[in-house]
């Protein structure tokens, strides 16, 4: 399905018009995004996205790809009354309602990762850096671990161990337990393959 159909068009109108109706200002507080007169600015793996009744526009000043605003139109719509405390990682499933989109995420995410990048390490590390991966402050005891920001008040990490003698590739992805005060489990599965398409196609 190319991105321009008419039903993408549909639901993306259909978002534009729930923006319309919510205190963009007020929700900026919660989510970490700054106001700029009727948008927010909010950081997508730290590229900034003005988010309006008008539309979506990235850095480039154009509409980003459909999943990437469903993902941003998710963030602001779906915005708590306060921002719950950072708390531990969390695998995909086990989210509440994660269920019917383990598998995809297993697949699309965590399996493709670690089929494209088995025995290429340095090449995953340096992916993961152009798209603003970072060391995480905690230890792992893995040969590749990378924390991510795609939005504001998110963060990712990902867990990659390269293929021995014994076992294939294997990569992890988790994300802050906390995540599913601000997205729905299929914006989070989007999120997820967002991160694996970017690392496999590069940025």
């Amino acid at each position: 399905m190319k991105e321009k159909s008419p039903v993408f068009e549909e639901n993306y109108q259909y978002y534009l018009d729930q923006l319309a109706g919510v205190d963009l200002p007020a929700r900026g507080v919660v989510l970490g995004a700054a106001v700029d007169g009727d948008a927010l600015l909010v950081p997508f793996f730290g590229r900034p996205h003005r988010v309006s009744p008008a539309g979506i526009l990235g850095p480039d000043g154009l509409r980003p790809s459909y999943s990437v605003c469903i993902i941003l139109f998710k963030y602001v719509l779906l915005c708590p009354e306060a921002a719950p405390a950072r708390g531990p990682w969390a695998s995909f499933r086990d989210f509440r309602d994660a269920g019917p989109l383990v598998v995809f995420f297993a697949n699309e995410v965590e399996k493709r990762i670690a089929g494209h990048f088995q025995g290429a390490v340095d090449r995953l590390e340096t992916a993961a850096q152009q798209l603003g991966g970072r060391a995480p402050e905690e230890p792992f005891s893995h040969d590749l671990a990378v924390q991510f920001d795609p939005l504001p008040r998110l963060s990712m990490l990902m867990l990659f161990n390269d293929r021995d003698a014994e076992f294939p590739a294997q990569c992890s992805v988790l994300f802050e337990r906390r995540t599913e005060a601000f997205l729905d489990m299929e914006s989070v599965a989007v999120l997820g393959h967002h991160l694996s398409g970017t690392l496999v196609e590069g940025v």
